[in-house]
């Protein structure tokens, strides 16, 4: 339900409406408004708010306001693409500052099978100091590498001929879009690893000292 409200629908609806003759800022304003019904539902169902849906809904309204900004120019609509992943890049790098980093809700919401027994126990995982500093650790390096993405388009933008960034664009987009989630699920995979062999040789220690 989430990746339909929240990344099939707003992609379908946008389509769908541009190729109708709606303009780009109209169709992405009409397509933020399936993340709104995926909170509501989220709420009316689950009593709480569904953090995803939110930060979907707020990537959707920066898009909508960059291509509000500038000249409508090929070249100046690339450019404004950077914009919002630079944006969505320094989004995750300021949520460092916060209580709990961007990559934690995430993690939480893909990572679990949505139970309260599900949710509880991985929100009990951020008392232990290696869970901190792998969720901080993947938000750092998805805000730092979207930050390179948007400033590469930038100076590609610039550098090559807007045909051949038309082509390009969407190469880099997913490039780093598929690169950054296999690291994540490697990153993961090792960090849980790592921990459950701490965890395993202290036991071991406890028992041999008792």
């Amino acid at each position: 339900m989430t990746i339909a409200f929240n990344v099939v629908a707003p992609i379908v609806t946008y389509n769908i409406l541009t190729g109708r003759g709606w303009t780009e800022f109209a169709a992405l304003l009409l397509s933020s408004a399936w993340p709104v019904v995926d909170t509501l539902v989220s709420l009316a169902w689950r009593r709480h708010i569904d953090e995803f849906a939110i930060v979907t809904l707020v990537f959707l309204v920066i898009t909508a306001l960059v291509t509000l900004v500038g000249t409508h120019s090929a070249r100046a609509l690339l450019i404004k693409d950077s914009a919002v992943t630079g944006l969505f890049g320094t989004l995750c790098l300021a949520t460092l500052l916060a209580p709990r980093p961007l990559m934690f809700f995430f993690g939480r919401k893909f990572g679990t099978d949505g139970t309260p027994e599900g949710v509880g126990h991985f929100n009990s995982l951020w008392q232990y100091p290696d869970f901190r500093k792998a969720m901080k650790t993947m938000t750092s390096v998805w805000g730092v590498a979207y930050l390179i993405e948007a400033a590469l388009r930038v100076v590609l933008a610039y550098a090559l001929s807007t045909d051949t960034m038309v082509i390009l664009s969407p190469f880099l987009i997913y490039g780093f879009l598929v690169s950054l989630i296999f690291w994540t699920i490697r990153y993961s995979k090792r960090m849980q690893a790592e921990g459950e062999a701490r965890a395993a040789a202290r036991e071991a220690a406890a028992a041999a000292a008792a």
